[in-house]
This record gives structure tokens, sequence and C-alpha cells, in this order.
């Protein structure tokens, strides 16, 4: 795509020829037009003077001897050093009242009758010449004064003025060009240091822009990318702890697996067979489970907010979830009871994560319930939040390891778990706006809340 300088610079020239075309057409009709009535005006003039000499009182022979005089002085206007070259390209004539010259230069052109109509004409001569004539006819001494030009004298004059005009202003214009080329160059000098930045970048650097100083236009620009990258770097953070978190994590339960299918590879008895089968089936189902929370974990880790979320019934959403974990809690062995208080639950979140802390909660409960023992899930509202709470008929957590339990892979009474369940919870609560809380209740057992942020 052609380059934002090279674009303004073809728009603006384009722009200014335009419209030296559009002036010089405009100078060039209006020269043509006043240069007619000039020319026209001294036509007339000279046609008066000449009407003035005429008049002048003079006996019958003197007439005579003043038109020989006339045509022996115009017959000597030649161009000469005293004298000019278009003398021969302005001719007048003058007629009695029988059609016989009485005066006329010798550039006169030849008419085969004298012309009758009076004022302004453009005539053609015997030789094809155009002329531009005027011509008065004097009543009072019975004469017709006939005074013209050459139309070539009007063109050389029209030609003269437009190379005198055109050419300072073609060269003005290029002059202007370069001028305004220079300057739009300097104007876009930030935009040219930064993309000279971003190509001298290595390609896998994440660090921020700092260019400065920088015009006001480009702030946003800079601002945009700067978050990017720090999107991206925050993007591959995630993505290198999750490696390393789920290399760290495999290595013992991949260890385990390798250990159970030895045990059964070199099992003698049919007995030490099925239980060696077991505790593989065991270790797979365990690694399975591990493998589920990391990739929740990884799906969860971007940035809170559940501003652009639809608008949901989260009740509807929670016992649709509830539902979907019946049939499991019964064969544990448990009963699941389900609460919620009159309320207008409709918010804005996202049900995904919803379900999956509260399958995180829930299973959590589940394992350190007693066999019959009940799980309670409750939902209302609050002015400022809804509260979700989970309780079961455990032992309860120890309290000085109570802030321990959302860490990462950190599992307390659960061999089965991965430590992240906790982590997952807390993950949502923050997606959601909210936060999660353990508390021991006085009758016995564990009550996890989460709250979660109204719109």
């Amino acid at each position: 795509m052609m380059s934002i300088r090279r674009r303004t610079l073809t728009l603006i020239i384009g722009l200014m020829l335009t419209g030296l075309m559009i002036l010089s057409a405009f100078n060039l009709h209006d020269s043509n037009h006043e240069i007619a009535e000039v020319y026209d005006a001294q036509l007339a003039q000279n046609a008066r003077l000449l009407q003035g000499v005429m008049r002048m009182p003079l006996a019958g022979d003197q007439h005579t001897e003043l038109y020989q005089a006339f045509n022996q002085a115009l017959s000597e206007a030649t161009p000469r050093l005293d004298g000019h070259p278009y003398e021969s390209k302005i001719a007048f004539q003058v007629w009695d009242a029988q059609g016989q010259v009485l005066v006329h230069t010798n550039s006169a052109p030849a008419f085969t009758s004298p012309p009758s109509a009076p004022g302004f004409s453009d005539v053609h001569d015997l030789h094809g010449r155009q002329w531009r004539a005027f011509l008065l006819e004097d009543k009072i001494n019975q004469v017709r004064i006939w005074v013209g030009e050459r139309d070539d004298v009007r063109t050389d004059l029209v030609d003269r003025i437009v190379r005198h005009t055109l050419w300072p202003n073609m060269l003005g214009s290029l002059i202007l060009a370069a001028m305004v080329w220079l300057a739009i160059g300097w104007g876009l000098k930030p935009l040219a240091n930064m993309a000279a930045t971003l190509r001298a970048r290595h390609s896998g650097s994440l660090e921020p822009l700092q260019l400065m100083p920088l015009p006001a236009e480009l702030e946003p620009m800079q601002a945009a990318l700067n978050r990017m990258l720090a999107q991206i770097q925050e993007v591959l953070e995630r993505e290198r702890r999750f490696i390393a978190d789920a290399a760290h994590e495999m290595r013992t339960p991949l260890a385990v697996l390798r250990v159970h299918a030895q045990n059964l590879q070199e099992a003698g008895t049919e007995q030490e067979h099925r239980e060696s089968l077991a505790h593989l089936i065991h270790g797979v189902d365990r690694a399975s489970r591990l493998v589920n929370q990391l990739l929740t974990m990884a799906r969860l880790e971007p940035q809170p907010g559940h501003a652009h979320a639809p608008r949901i019934d989260l009740e509807h959403t929670v016992r649709d979830s509830l539902v979907q974990m019946t049939p499991w809690l019964l064969d544990q062995g448990l009963e699941l009871v389900f609460e919620a208080a009159p309320g207008n639950y409709l918010a804005r979140v996202d049900g995904g994560a919803i379900d999956i802390a509260l399958n995180n909660l829930v299973t959590n409960a589940a394992n350190f319930s007693p066999e019959g023992g009940i799980i309670s899930v409750r939902l209302s509202r609050q002015p400022t939040h809804f509260v979700l709470s989970i309780q079961d008929e455990g032992p309860g957590i120890d309290e000085a390891e109570r802030e321990r339990l959302f860490e990462r892979f950190y599992s307390r009474g659960n061999a089965q778990g991965a430590g992240l369940g906790l982590a997952i919870v807390q993950a949502v609560a923050m997606r959601l706006g909210g936060q999660v809380r353990l508390e021991n209740m006085a009758t016995g057992g564990l009550c996890a809340t989460l709250e979660i942020a109204l719109d």
C-alpha cells in the first residue's frame, strides 16, 4: 500500500496543480477579454483622432494636399530603427462619398467595395488574414474612416502575457511542491521514527516502546502497542507457568504409573495381577484429574472482569450444575440439598466459570464428608453481591493452614487431589469480581462461601 507521505503529497500537489490550471485558464480568458477591450478602444480613439484631422477648416485644394501628405508619410512607415514592427499590422483608410480612397496606409487590406456597416467588425482581406476593424461615418465631411489591426498582434500579446504569467507560476509551484515535500517529511518524522524503531526491534522483544517526545496523535498508538505487548507477555508467562506446573506435577504420577505397570507385568498370581491393575487404573484416573485441573486453571488465568458477559439467571445455572452432579453424589452415598432465597438472580456473569467453581467446591465437600452425609448448597442475594455457600459435615479445616489451601498444588488430607481445586475457585472469584472464604461451622463441618459482585 502507498505510504502516508506519498498519498498526502500526491493529493496536495495534485490539488495545487489543478488549482493552478484553473486559475491560469481564468487568467487567460480575462487577459484575452481585457486586451480586446483595450485594443478596441484604441481603434475607436484613432478613428476619432483621424476624424478630427479630416475636419480641419481647409480650402478644397488644401484638402488634396493634406491627403497627399498623409499618404506620403504613411508610405514611409516601414520597420526601421525609429519605427516598430507592428506598424505594418495597423492600418486605416478613408473613403469619400463616392467610394474613392482618400487616405490609406500601405498595409491596409484591399476591399472589393468599401465597408458600409459602422462600428466594430471582424473581416478577412484578400490574403486570408483576419483583421479587427472599426468603421466611423463622418456625415459632415461625407467620408468613412476605417481603422484596423491584424489579429496576430493581439495573439502575440496574449502569448507574451501567458508566458510571463504561467512560467513564474509553474516555477513557483515546483518550489512550493518541494517545500511541501520537506514540510510533510518533517511533520511525519515522529511516525517514521516509530516505524524505524519497530523495524529495528528483535522479533522476540516484548519490551514496551518508550519514544519521547511523541506527538499527541501517536500517544494512543504507543499506549495501545504497549498494552498489546504486555498482554502477549502475560500470555507467554501463563504458558510458561502452565508448562512448568504440568511438567512438575506430572512427573510423580507418571513415575507411579510406571511402577504400577511394572508390578502388573511382574505379577505372579491372579490376585497380584488384579491388585496391580486396580492400582494402575487408579493412577490413570488421578493423572486424568490432574490434567483436567491444570487445563481448567490455564483457561481461568486471564484478567478478572465480567462486564462483557451475557446476563444469565444465576439460580437456574446453579441448579443445572447440581443436577449434573447429583448421580455421582448419590453413588458416593451423599445427599445434596439446594436452597435459594426468594429474589432476582439475573446477573452478568460467566456461567461456565460458575459451573467450574461450584463443581470444585462440591467435589471438595464430598471428599471430606462422611458416608450418608448431607451437602447443603444455598444461594442468596445481598445489597452488593450474590452469596453461594456450600456446607458439608466433614472435619473442617485447621485454622493454621487456611491460607495455604488456596496455594497451587497444596493438598490436605486427600491423596487423590491435585491441590488445584481451591486455587481454581479463587481464580473464578477474581474473574467474577468477588472472593471466596472458608469457615468452620459451630455445628461441625466446613462452609465455603463464594461471593459474586453485582453488575
